[in-house]
């Protein structure tokens, strides 16, 4: 499973993530990941907001009509998943 590692710009905290699953909407990159690889974790949708050289920077969705609208498609994409 490929992995991301995000920077905390706040703090300059790392954080590793796994990708499920990566589409693009209107343009736009979304990435489906979570913390760890278990069967029970906690979910994020993160969107591309910027490619700066050799860096791509994310922010979590946190608009719910986003979120909501881009859910529904990682949902499709991963009909063998089960999301709570």
């Amino acid at each position: 499973m490929e992995t991301v590692v995000m920077t905390d710009p706040q703090t300059g905290e790392e954080a590793e993530f796994y990708v499920l699953e990566q589409t693009c909407i209107g343009g736009v990159s979304y990435l489906l990941v979570t913390e760890d690889d278990e069967d029970e974790s906690l979910a994020y949708i993160l969107k591309e907001i910027q490619t700066e050289e050799d860096d791509v920077i994310y922010e979590i969705v946190e608009d719910e009509v986003e979120m909501n609208a881009i859910f529904k498609v990682f949902a499709e994409l991963l009909d063998d998943f089960e999301f709570e």
